[in-house]
C-alpha cells in the first residue's frame, strides 16, 4: 500500500467534520483531506487523487468503520449521482451540521459574537420534496435515450428511472417520456460536437394542486411530430396541464434559452402558496421546496409582528412569492425586480388574488429604492446566490429602513453582507432563522432580521 502525502497514496483517515461543500474532512500529516460520501465519525481508507500544498482531495476506497450518523441511502445510485450529496447521513445530523455552518459563517465571516441563530426549521419530508427537476439527456452505448443527473465532477449522465428527492408523482413521466423520445427518433444533443437537438427534460409540479408542466429544451424550435406527441402526453397524464419547448441553440452549460413556446395545453400551472393561487411557468423561479418556503414566510411574518400599517419593499421579488403573502399583512408593499417576465407574472398573480395594495416595478434595487415616495418600514432582500452588490448595500445604508429581512441560500455571502450592513453599528442583527429547504444536500436557506439603531 502506497503511503505518504503524494498522488495515488492510500491513507487511513478518521473523518472529523463536514466541509461547507458537503465533503467529509480528515487530516493526514497536518493537512486537511476532503472525501466525498463520508461523514463525521467514519474510519476510512482513502486514495489521494488531487494534491495541493496544504490540502488534498481523496476518493473513498473502503469504509473501515462506519459512523453512528451513517445510514443506507434511499437511492441505489446515491454514491454516483451528483443530484444530492448526503443521503448516507441521517437527517438529524444533517441539520446539526447546517445549523453549525450558519453559526460559523456569521462568527468567522460576519464577525458577529454569539449570533442570534434560532433552531433550524425541519421539514416534515426529507424525501420527495422537489417540485421541479431538470434532467440532461443523453444516449447509452447501446443508443438508448438516457436522462438523469450528471455523475459528480463530470458530464457523464447517471440514468434514472426514479428519484427519491423529487415529488414521487413525477416518476412515471421520467420513465415513459424517455421511451417516447426514443420512439420519436429525436436526436439528442452532443455538447462536445454541438450537434443534435434535445438537451434537457424538465418537469414541474404544483405540490398543492398536483398540476404538472413538461418542458423539452432543444437547440431547434422544430421537432418532428412534437405537436401530436404533446397531445398524447396530455391525454395519458390527467394532471399534465401543459407541454412547452424551450429554445436554447447556444453552446455552454446554461440550461434554458430565452424563448419558450407552448406546444399544447397551458403555459402555466396553478399552485397554492400560503393560501394564495400562483401561476408558475416552465421558467419561473420558485422555491423548489414549497412547504419549507411556506413555513419560512410565516416565521418572517411572525417575527416582524406586523400591525397592518407598515409600508414594505420586497427587493428581488421575482413573481411575488413573498410579496403577495406579506401584502395581506401591511398597508402597502412594492416589489422590485429586474426581470421583465417575472414582473409581468407578479402583476398577474396579484390581480388573480385580488390584492390591490401591491405594485411591481422593473429595474435594479439600487436605482429604484432611492426613488420611492416613502421611507419603507421594512425591506425584504432575497438576492441571487452571489449576494448583494456593494451598490445595493450602500443604498440600503443611505435609505435606512427600520428593518431589513435578508433571505439567502448561501451562509458565507449572507454573513458578508450582514457585516457590511451593520458596519458602524448602523444596524443590529437580532434574529437568524435557518431552514432546511434542501434535505440530502449541504445547502441551507436562512432568513436574518436587522434592526436600525436609533
Amino acid at each position: 500500500m502506497t503511503q505518504g502525502y503524494q498522488q495515488g497514496s492510500l491513507v487511513e483517515l478518521e473523518i472529523t467534520d463536514l466541509s461547507n461543500s458537503g465533503d467529509g474532512v480528515g487530516h493526514f500529516e497536518g493537512r486537511a483531506i476532503f472525501v466525498a460520501d463520508t461523514v463525521t465519525g467514519d474510519h476510512v481508507l482513502v486514495r489521494l487523487v488531487h494534491i495541493k500544498k496544504q490540502y488534498a482531495y481523496g476518493k473513498l476506497q473502503k469504509l473501515l468503520s462506519p459512523s453512528q450518523h451513517r445510514l443506507r441511502p434511499s437511492c441505489i445510485v446515491a454514491d454516483k449521482c451528483g443530484g444530492c450529496q448526503w443521503q448516507h447521513i441521517d437527517e438529524t445530523y444533517q441539520r446539526i451540521v447546517k445549523q453549525n455552518h450558519v453559526i460559523k459563517s456569521l462568527e468567522y465571516i460576519g464577525r458577529f459574537k454569539n449570533p442570534p441563530v434560532v433552531p433550524i426549521l425541519a421539514p416534515k419530508m426529507g424525501l420527495g420534496y422537489r417540485n421541479k427537476v431538470t434532467y440532461p439527456l443523453g444516449r447509452s452505448a447501446a443508443g438508448n435515450v438516457q436522462g438523469g443527473y450528471f455523475r459528480r465532477n463530470s458530464h457523464q449522465i447517471i440514468n434514472l428511472n426514479q428519484c427519491p428527492i423529487q415529488d414521487s408523482r413525477l416518476n412515471p413521466l421520467l420513465v415513459e417520456v424517455k421511451k417516447d423520445i426514443q420512439e420519436q427518433g429525436w436526436s439528442i444533443y452532443d455538447e462536445k460536437r454541438h450537434q443534435g437537438k434535445l438537451r434537457h427534460l424538465s418537469l414541474r409540479i404544483g405540490r398543492h394542486t398536483g398540476e404538472v408542466l413538461l418542458t423539452l429544451v432543444s437547440t431547434d424550435k422544430k421537432l418532428r411530430n412534437v405537436d401530436t406527441q404533446a397531445q398524447t402526453w396530455l391525454k395519458r397524464y390527467p394532471d399534465l396541464v401543459g407541454v412547452s419547448l424551450n429554445h436554447n441553440p447556444d453552446r455552454g452549460n446554461v440550461i434554458s434559452g430565452q424563448e419558450t413556446l407552448t406546444i399544447a395545453g397551458r403555459s402555466y400551472l396553478r399552485e397554492i402558496f400560503v393560501g394564495l393561487e400562483l401561476h408558475l411557468g416552465p421558467d419561473t423561479f420558485f422555491q423548489v421546496n414549497t412547504e419549507a418556503a411556506e413555513t419560512l414566510i410565516n416565521k418572517i411574518i411572525e417575527q416582524l409582528n406586523l400591525t397592518g400599517t407598515e409600508q414594505l419593499v420586497d427587493a428581488y421579488c421575482g413573481i411575488g412569492t413573498f410579496t403577495l403573502p406579506l401584502a395581506q399583512q401591511v398597508q402597502q408593499i412594492i416589489g422590485l425586480e429586474v426581470n421583465s417576465t417575472s414582473v409581468t407574472q407578479a402583476r398577474k398573480n396579484a390581480q388573480l388574488n385580488g390584492i390591490n395594495n401591491v405594485s411591481f416595478l422593473m429595474g435594479t434595487v439600487e436605482s429604484l429604492l432611492p426613488q420611492l415616495s416613502f421611507l419603507p418600514d421594512v425591506v425584504i432582500l432575497d438576492p441571487p446566490r452571489k449576494g448583494c452588490d456593494q451598490s445595493v448595500i450602500e443604498t440600503l445604508r443611505n435609505v435606512r429602513p427600520s428593518y431589513i429581512v435578508y433571505i439567502s441560500c448561501q451562509p458565507p455571502t449572507l454573513a458578508r453582507d450582514l457585516q457590511k450592513l451593520c458596519q458602524g453599528k448602523t444596524y443590529e442583527l437580532i434574529w437568524v432563522q435557518p431552514s432546511d429547504f434542501f434535505p440530502q444536500t449541504f445547502h441551507i436557506e436562512c432568513a436574518a432580521l436587522l434592526k436600525l439603531n436609533s
